[in-house]
């Protein structure tokens, strides 16, 4: 069983970055597909940014393209986050999975998930 835990969030201002960090613990997730996924209240979880279990592909929602980037090591999986916009607001979940995809289905092991807040 993977155990994730998200860090880095917080409230900023429109324009602002931020990084958010997942430090998968309990067992190996080298060999994992890792992604991110968001909800803001009163809407559905929605795919944010995924990366494959070597690192070399990446997949983004629309919203977040150019905008945000997910990147990994051996020891956690980091979404940094620029030029925040107010419709960036959710909560921000870490996923692990055995396939990298862009649904929730494709995650197994989730994140308790951590606040992010942006102002206008």
């Amino acid at each position: 069983q993977v155990q994730l835990v998200e860090s880095g969030g917080g409230l900023v201002q429109a324009g602002d970055s931020l990084r958010l960090s997942c430090a998968p613990s309990g067992r190996s997730f080298s060999w994992l597909a890792m992604g991110w996924f968001r909800q803001a209240p009163g809407k559905e979880r929605e795919f944010v940014a995924a990366i494959s279990k070597i690192g070399g592909i990446t997949k983004y929602a629309d919203s977040v393209k150019g905008r945000f980037t997910i990147s990994r090591d051996n020891a956690k999986v980091i979404l940094q986050m620029n030029r925040l916009k107010p419709e960036d607001t959710a909560v921000y979940y870490c996923a692990a999975g055995v396939r990298l995809g862009e649904s929730r289905s494709d995650y197994r092991n989730w994140g308790q998930g951590i606040q992010v807040t942006v102002s206008s």
